[in-house]
């Protein structure tokens, strides 16, 4: 497994920014942002898969939120933007090979097997 390292959360007022980092101690051919906010089960978020930065967002952040990754595929990024109260959660790094064979699927949560600590952010 890949051991990945978050920073980057805190606080912010809505309509404010966040950026997050996370940095992985390989590359992997997915990486993603999950999402848990109390009383609900971690959700993916945004996703990319590195070879080619293709990323997809879900409904609740596409223009608002940007994950990008570094030339070498070892940091990853999430430029929050927009903040709104409802973004408060815990936020998780994660790596992973993708789901399914020929053409992996980076934007299945089945497709991820490595986790950070998680990093709280909180919008008020």
């Amino acid at each position: 497994h890949v051991q990945l390292v978050e920073s980057g959360g805190g606080s912010a007022q809505a309509g404010g920014s966040l950026r997050l980092s996370c940095e992985a101690s390989r590359q992997s051919y997915c990486m993603a942002w999950f999402r848990q906010v109390p009383g609900k089960e971690r959700e993916v978020i945004a996703t990319i898969r590195v070879i080619d930065g293709y990323a997809i967002y879900v409904d609740s952040v596409r223009g608002r939120f940007t994950i990008s990754r570094d030339n070498a595929g070892n940091t990853l990024y999430l430029q929050m933007d927009s903040l709104q109260p409802e973004d408060t959660g815990m936020y998780y790094c994660a790596a992973g090979p993708g789901h399914g064979g020929y053409t992996p699927d980076c934007h299945s949560a089945l497709g991820y097997n490595s986790w950070g600590q998680g990093t709280q952010v909180t919008v008020s």
